[in-house]
């Protein structure tokens, strides 16, 4: 019989986890009586290490409709390559319905340059130095959604390298410096996987 993984270890990953509100929503139901209100969440959640994700929650009070949007964007945390622990590894664009999103790699000490639902988002990913620019819909949700696609497509040189079935080093070609750079931070994000414990 399958034992089944301790709690013990969930919940020392939950508390590593920083998480941001983003925004909340009151919407209004009339009924006979009048009007009946209820709270919807956005909420960001992320490691500061390279985790990150989003969710959504609704509830008649305020704490309740937070706690159902953490527990959703707990569910569903994607894993972002970041170079350095700083900045992305190259540009990106993102979409969500009418959001259009673009993040731009930066040299160090640029900061986040980001408007308050991508900001929250970059600041609990962990990436510290990143230019960004909306040029859509600047409703928080699709914000939000739109950076989260723009992150999903990111590549570091080590997923590239495998994808084309070479080494990192063979990637930069005439830049050998960069490409043992490139690789010393494959091999360290690769660690950082394996130390990284599992979902129960």
């Amino acid at each position: 019989m399958a034992r089944r993984p301790s709690r013990h270890g969930q919940d020392n990953q939950d508390s590593e986890l920083v998480d941001k509100l983003v925004s909340i929503n009151r919407v209004a139901k009339v009924v006979k009586g009048g009007r009946r209100f209820g709270f919807a969440a956005l909420v960001v959640v992320g490691d500061t290490k390279g985790r990150v994700g989003y969710g959504a929650g609704k509830a008649r009070e305020v704490p309740e409709a937070i706690r159902k949007a953490t527990e959703q964007a707990k569910r569903g945390m994607i894993r972002v390559p970041i170079r350095d622990g700083r900045t992305l590894h190259h540009d990106v664009e993102g979409r969500f319905g009418a959001g259009r999103v673009i993040l731009r790699a930066a040299p160090a000490g640029t900061g986040i340059i980001a408007g308050g639902p991508m900001r929250a988002v970059f600041e609990t990913v962990g990436i510290h130095d990143i230019v960004t620019k909306s040029m859509g819909s600047s409703n928080p949700s699709n914000m939000v959604k739109a950076t989260f696609n723009a992150l999903k497509n990111l590549n570091s040189p080590r997923m590239v390298a495998l994808r084309r079935s070479k080494k990192v080093s063979e990637l930069f070609g005439s830049a050998p410096k960069a490409g043992a750079e490139a690789e010393a931070e494959a091999e360290a994000e690769d660690a950082a996987k394996t130390e990284e414990p599992t979902d129960g």
